[in-house]
Formats: C-alpha cells, sequence, structure tokens
C-alpha cells in the first residue's frame, strides 16, 4: 500500500461533514497540507460521534488524584455535556472559530475540558504547562495573543500549594497583549482573588450556560498550538492541523498501541506536553477508548507503587509514561516489591518515550511487569511516534537501546554534514523525508520563515529532527543523542547516549548524564554524573572508579573518560528531559539562561557545586 493509500483509507475512519477529496496537497513544499478540502471538528470525533454510536455510558474519563483524595469517572454522554456547557461559557465571552485559548491549569478533568470545548468551537487552545513562571506565560500571551485565558486558582503537588492566580495576574501585567476574559475553576485548596471587571468563576458561570453545537472547521484549520519546552527568546509555537491530527491520532491507537474502543489507556503525563496533547485527550478520545487523567507523582504519592495502583484499579490495558518515571520508580524500590500488592494481569504493553529509554531500565520494567516494554521516539513537531514497535500491526523482537523501525509514514534516513545517506551503523543526523505524515506540525504560528529555516534549510527535502544516530543493517533506529550532545574527542566522534548506556549497567546506578565539557588539549572530553539507587552505601568513590572502569573495558580509551561524580538528583524538564546542554553551559563557563520547564531551579546550584569540585563551572551565570 502506498503511503496515499494508507492516509485515504485511515481519513475513512474518522467523522467528516464533508469528506476531502484530495489527500495531499504537495503544491507548496515543505507547506504540505492533508485532507485540504476535508470539513470535519475535533470534539465531535471526540465525543458526539460515540454518544451518537449509542455508547454514552461508556466511561471516557477517570481522574484519579492521590494529592487532593480524589476519584471521579465521565462517561462519554457526562463529558459531552460538560464540553458543550463550557464551549457556551466560552462563546458567551466572544470566542469564536480562529480565535485563540490559553489553557493554564492542573492536571483536573476541567483542563481537557477546556481544551475540547475549545475544538467544538473551532478556536485555537494553547496549553501551557500549570505554574509555569509568568515571565514566560507572558511571552506566549503575546505570541498567541489569547481572548480568553482559562486557568485555576491553584496546582497541588505531594509538599505545597502551587497558587496559580498570583503567577496568571503578573504574566498578564507584564504582557502587552491583554486577554478580554480569565476563566478561573476554583479549587478547595486555595481560593483565588477574581478580578470583577476580567474574571469569571468557572462553576458560576457553567450554571447558566448553553451548550453548543459543534463548529465544522477545514482540516487544514489550525487545531492547537505547543510551545516547544526550553525556548529562550521568541518561543516556537507548533501548530497542528484539525483533520491530520484526528486521522493520524485515531490510526495510531489500533495500529501502535493496539488499543480499541472500550479499552482504558493510560498517559501519565501532564496535558502542558505533546504527550498530553496527542494521548491523554485526543488519541484515547478520537478511538472511543477510556483515557485516564493522574494527578500525582510516579513516587511519593504516596509510594513507589502509586502507578501498580492506577493500573491495577481501572484496569489499564496500555500504558505510557516517560523513562525518568521507570527510573525513579526503580531508584526508590528496585526490587519491586510495591509492585507485588497488585494485581497488573490487565496490563499488556508499557510505552516509553520523551527520553531515549537505557537498556537496564527497559530491562527492569520488562522483568518486573512480564510484557513488552516498547521505547519509541517521536517529539513535540511530529505529535505521534516517528519510530516504534507497532503492536497493532506486528510486534518486531524488542532491541534494547532502539525504538525499532519507522512507523507508516515516515521515511527515516541518516545523513552526514554534507546532506549524503550515511552507510549503516553509522551515527550522522537523523531526519525524515518530506513530506511528514498527516497530524505532524504543519507550520510555526505566525513565523512560516523559522518553520522552513529551523526544520527544513539544512537538508532540504527532509525533516531535521535535532537528534542525532544510526540505522542498523535491520532498519532499526537508534537514537543515540540531540546533534549537539554528540562530542568530538580528539577527532572521534562518540555519542553520549552510548556511554550513559554504559554507566546505567552499574548495578547501583538509578540513572546519569553525560555531556561532553571543553577541553584544551581533546576539544572536548565526556563528563559522568551518576544518581544511585536508594539505600546504596558503599563508597561514592568506589563507584565512581568502577564506573570509570567499566566506560574504558566497553568504550575504550578513545572515550577519555576520567570525569565522573556522584549527585543527589540531575536538572530535568517538568516533562522529565535532563538538562544536558544547560549543564554543558554551567561546565563550560559560558552564559547561560534559566529553561523556562525546569522542574526545580535549585538543582543546577547542586550541579555547579559538582562541577566546580572537578575543576569546571568556573564563570557561572
Amino acid at each position: 500500500m502506498s503511503n496515499l493509500e494508507l492516509w485515504q483509507q485511515a481519513a475513512e475512519d474518522i467523522y467528516w461533514y464533508q469528506p476531502p477529496a484530495q489527500v495531499l496537497d504537495d503544491s507548496n513544499p515543505p507547506f504540505y497540507q492533508w485532507f485540504a478540502d476535508g470539513i470535519t471538528n475535533a470534539c465531535y470525533n471526540a465525543l458526539d460521534l460515540h454518544v451518537a454510536q449509542g455508547r454514552g455510558e461508556q466511561d471516557a474519563l477517570i481522574y484519579d488524584s492521590p494529592v487532593t483524595d480524589t476519584r471521579r469517572r465521565y462517561s462519554y454522554a457526562e463529558l459531552l455535556d460538560e464540553v458543550a456547557r463550557f464551549s457556551g461559557v466560552l462563546a458567551s465571552r466572544g470566542v469564536e472559530k480562529g480565535d485563540r485559548v490559553i489553557v493554564y491549569m492542573p492536571m483536573v478533568p476541567e483542563a481537557l475540558i477546556a481544551m475540547l470545548a475549545c475544538a467544538r468551537l473551532g478556536a485555537v487552545h494553547s496549553v501551557v504547562f500549570g505554574g509555569f513562571a509568568s515571565n514566560e506565560l507572558a511571552v506566549r500571551i503575546d505570541d498567541a495573543a489569547p481572548k480568553v485565558i482559562v486557568s485555576a486558582s491553584c496546582g497541588v503537588e505531594p509538599s505545597r500549594i502551587v497558587p496559580y492566580k498570583p503567577l496568571l495576574d503578573a504574566a498578564i501585567d507584564l504582557a502587552e497583549h491583554k486577554p478580554g476574559s480569565c476563566i478561573i475553576l476554583q479549587r478547595p485548596m486555595q481560593q483565588a482573588e477574581l478580578q470583577a471587571d476580567r474574571d469569571l468563576d468557572w462553576a458560576q458561570a457553567l450554571t447558566t450556560a448553553d451548550p453548543v453545537p459543534c463548529v465544522p472547521v477545514a482540516a487544514n484549520d489550525p487545531l492547537d498550538i505547543l510551545y516547544t519546552s526550553g525556548t529562550t527568546g521568541q518561543p516556537k509555537g507548533v501548530v497542528r492541523d484539525t483533520g491530520g491530527s484526528i486521522v493520524a491520532l485515531k490510526w495510531s491507537m489500533k495500529n501502535i498501541y493496539d488499543t480499541d474502543s472500550g479499552d482504558v489507556y493510560w498517559a501519565a503525563s501532564d496535558v502542558g506536553w505533546v504527550v498530553g496533547h496527542s494521548y491523554i485527550v485526543y488519541g484515547p478520545l478520537f478511538n472511543g477508548s477510556t483515557t485516564v487523567i493522574y494527578e500525582g507523582k510516579p513516587v511519593g504519592t504516596p509510594d513507589p507503587g502509586a502507578f501498580w495502583r492506577v493500573i491495577s484499579e481501572y484496569n489499564v490495558k496500555v500504558m505510557f509514561t516517560a523513562p525518568t518515571a521507570f527510573r525513579a520508580i526503580k531508584k526508590e524500590d528496585p526490587e519491586g516489591r510495591y509492585l507485588e500488592q497488585y494485581d497488573l494481569s490487565c496490563l499488556q504493553s508499557l510505552f516509553l518515550a520523551g527520553e531515549r529509554c537505557d537498556p537496564n531500565t527497559l530491562a527492569w520494567a520488562q522483568e518486573k511487569l512480564g510484557v513488552p516494554v516498547i521505547d519509541h521516539w517521536w517529539q513535540t513537531e511530529t505529535g505521534w511516534p516517528i519510530c516504534s514497535n507497532c503492536l497493532g500491526i506486528e510486534l518486531l523482537p524488542i532491541v534494547p537501546g532502539s525504538p525499532a523501525r519507522p512507523v507508516p509514514g515516515y521515511d527515516v534516513q541518516v545523513l552526514d554534514e554534507s546532506g549524503q545517506q550515511l552507510p549503516a551503523g553509522d551515527i550522522g543526523a537523523l531526519v525524515v523525508k518530506e513530506p511528514l505524515p498527516p497530524g505532524t506540525f504543519t507550520t510555526l504560528w505566525n513565523a512560516p520563515d523559522r518553520y522552513v529555516s529551523a526544520y527544513f534549510s539544512r537538508y532540504p527535502g527532509y525533516y531535521e529532527t535535532g537528534d542525532a544516530g544510526y540505522i542498523d543493517e535491520n532498519g532499526y533506529v537508534f537514537v543515540m543523542a540531540r546533534t549537539d550532545d554528540v562530542i568530538n574527542v580528539a577527532g572521534h566522534r562518540l555519542s553520549t547516549g552510548a556511554m550513559e548506556e554504559v554507566l546505567a549497567d552499574h548495578p547501583d546506578v538509578a540513572e546519569c548524564a553525560v555531556v561532553g565539557v571543553a577541553d584544551p588539549m581533546k576539544g572536548q572530553v565526556p563528563l559522568g554524573l551518576l544518581v544511585l539507587n536508594a539505600g546504596v552505601e558503599r563508597p561514592t568513590e568506589d563507584i565512581v572508579s568502577e564506573s570509570i572502569q567499566h566506560m574504558r573495558d566497553k568504550i575504550g580509551p578513545v572515550a577519555a573518560f576520567r570525569l565522573c561524580a556522584v549527585v543527589e538528583r540531575l536538572p530535568k524538564t517538568r516533562s522529565g528531559k535532563i538538562l544536558r546542554g544547560t549543564m554543558r553551559s554551567i561546565a563550560d563557563g559560558e552564559s547561560w539562561k534559566m529553561p523556562a520547564t525546569i522542574d526545580d531551579p535549585v538543582i543546577l546550584e547542586e550541579i555547579t557545586t559538582t562541577l566546580q569540585s572537578l575543576g569546571y563551572a568556573g564563570q557561572t551565570q
């Protein structure tokens, strides 16, 4: 089956007000348009369609919040009612097709309701991670120019309440663009002070709202804007279209995740990230599955058995999370004793993405769970997986360290710096041949030139992923590092991912990071940071020397690996990505900016002290 035939067939599986006559408009690359003349609505495909087909009583959404001790189920009919009425609230504040709405919410059902309500009206939502700093939120307000902002009084962390409303007020003060209204969900843990001329109480507004029907939109009308994490200066607002997103996400649920209507699917992520958009909200609901929204952590809410409880309690068939979550569980409970307390016979597969999954963590998860553990690779820009073991098509052999083969629709290649294709096994830039499949980004918000220059100019005819890796002789893709994390040691190009694999192999190491730091003789040398498993009492110097020797044994003297230290924790984004670039800048004494998405800024101070003990980070900012 050709690429066009595949997507033509997949498009027949969704609801169209006007089915598309043309599958792909390729007249203006790289601005490809899928199903351009089709007319549809994302909310209709997520909710109304299933109710119309007689499945209104099935669970659509399960909300589980260990931090507030709250559990709630919504049927498709109940969720449709809530969404239709909240669409009425938005419409009463002047929101129309094409308008933007920023959603700045914690992990509560109302975040999902707000997103679907926007889609129902044909408005474009931009979800910003709840608790994001005011200046970063302000930048996004100015870029998206929302008519309305939907937020909550607070977020709830395991150890503290995070007031959202003061952060929102400060962001609006900083922003040049002023939204017409803010709709605030008042949470009982902390009430917010409302501005009479601008702010509405969510619950009060809902009592007087009339439900509104879905607004038909063109397939290429934007569904959402999602700003990439870690942006500096002008943010990159990744735009996904409506028709392509519905087609691709629904297709992926069955073909990649092997999930049917009625199955319970749990993406343990956040709606502020692409995983949350695609696989907490849209993918499962397009598919008629039951999705889980979880307001908690993998450990500490209350213990390392939190994930196992949710899987067991709600009969979860497929789970999707970041490798860092499993590393956290493994660190606290390396023997898997908490897992023994629960019946996980319902679970059929675990998918991991967000960070490269080291073979050690993959092996641990496979051993403890006894199900296929699938490392798959994708990005905010692609919106759904580039490479994966597609369980709904065929379970291929699981190769640790690889997200398997490209998913149908993606032509992945490895190029050298001059744009020439590299032979199997050679590391280079991972790229995808144009056109990208449906459901991937179609442009950057208000920045079409930047879309071309940032992603399509270096290798004409290809999308530049920014990741480096290789493809083996069996067609398996290995994503080894971000392109700028491939380090050059005395002329030898070495992958930090391969080195991290070696370090993670040590039985006392829970997780690790390797960054390339400046060296006057070799240009760059690798520096390793180790986080140890809970309960390890051996001298850290022994673990460090063993790790250095192990690296010498596995990769060889060429790695010049002598810099290594044990740290309490690694700096990460809230989605679990290790901030290697920031650590590299600190080590080399370069100016750096606090990443907008950092989980805990204090960790960078701890890392700086460690780097200084190794002779680096002499000039910090």
